[in-house]
Parts: structure tokens; sequence; C-alpha cells
């Protein structure tokens, strides 16, 4: 844990259950108050999907991973090991930001994030998340309470992509996704996560 990166605080979370983490930002996000400071988590999660409120005409996975209902916005995606998951507990009244606003500062440090390796990511202004030579590579889910938000990011590192393809991932038909791995880039989803994290202190605080 780094106590003060830039007015937040991190957590390296390590691999965690899904449900159980998802329970904790809850509670994180339900009794913080004014003075609560922004934390950034950094986790792995073993193979499941989620499932969004945006849940109407859903193509649903056939096969034996775990489909669980969740609280942020968007459709459905897949976690899991190799993925980079970074969850952002922040007071978006305290740093004077919109949900856009905060979309955007999180796309930017996954597209900086990216460059620094020479790999041109971008994202859309109709379809939250980063890609790369239109594939998909970086999804975004938030949840707004009280002015505060949870969930977060996902970054696909070096993981098994199988799984993707027996979903419509976040709800497009048809759309590819892609990995750091196979983009040349030799980091890990530890080594990553953290670079990351750097770029999404950095960028909060602006």
């Amino acid at each position: 844990m780094v106590p003060d990166l830039n007015g937040l605080i991190i957590l390296d979370l390590g691999r965690t259950d899904y449900q159980t983490t998802l329970t904790a930002m809850q509670a994180f996000t339900n009794s913080r108050s004014a003075e609560t400071p922004d934390e950034l988590w950094l986790t792995e999660h073993d193979a499941i999907y989620t499932l969004g409120l945006n849940r109407k005409n859903v193509r649903l996975p056939n096969n034996d991973i775990p489909v669980l209902l969740v609280d942020r916005g968007g459709k459905i995606t897949y976690h899991g090991i190799g993925q980079v998951v970074i969850y952002l507990l922040i007071d978006l009244k305290r740093r004077n930001l919109n949900v856009r606003q905060l979309i955007s500062k999180i796309e930017s440090s996954i597209v900086e994030t990216l460059a620094q390796y020479s790999v041109a990511a971008n994202a859309k202004i109709d379809s939250p998340g980063v890609y790369v030579n239109e594939k998909k590579i970086a999804s975004l889910g938030l949840r707004l309470k009280n002015n505060c938000c949870y969930h977060g990011l996902s970054l696909n590192v070096g993981m098994d992509l199988a799984p993707f393809a027996d979903i419509d991932p976040c709800g497009h038909v048809g759309l590819e996704v892609t990995q750091t791995k196979d983009l040349g880039i030799a980091k890990t989803p530890q080594e990553l996560g953290e670079q990351l994290l750097q770029k999404l202190s950095e960028n909060l605080s602006k």
C-alpha cells in the first residue's frame, strides 16, 4: 500500500474473489464521508462474467464460467487471471468531475500507459473503453452513489481470451478483443497495473 500517491490511497489486493471485492466496494462507498480519502484497488479475478445493469438483449455464454449480476453500468464482460483490474473509489464532487470527465481520465491513462510501449490506442465517445486497431483491450464500468463512484476498469494483459468469444463484449456483436501480450508488451499484469496506477493518480490530480 502507498498511503498517499497524489492524494490517493493505493491498495494492491492481489488475486481476489469478485463477489467479495464487490461487497467491500459497496461497504466502503456506503460508509464514506466527505473526509474519506479516495482509493484505487489493484486486483486480478478468477474467471467470471459480470452482467451490468443494461441487461436487455444480452447474449449469455454457453459454458461453465459463472455469470454474476452486478450493479455497474454497461452490459456483459469477462474477467480472468492475466487481466489487470483497477477499482476507483472516487469522490467526484471533491475532484470537480462529472462522470464523462472521469471516464475520459481513465481512458487517457490507459492510452498513455500503452503509448509508453509504442502501442497506439484510442477511446470512442459512443463506446467507453480503449481500442487498438478496432479491437478492445480495456473495458470500463462505473456506479455512482452520492457523487462517489466505484467499480472501474479492466485491461487485458496475458490471459485466455477464448471466453470473450462466447459473449458480445460490452454488448457489441462481433467485437474482437486483444491484449498487451499479443502486441509485443512483455510486462506482467502486476507491472502494467502499477504503471497504470501511477498514470491514474497523476491524471486524477490534474
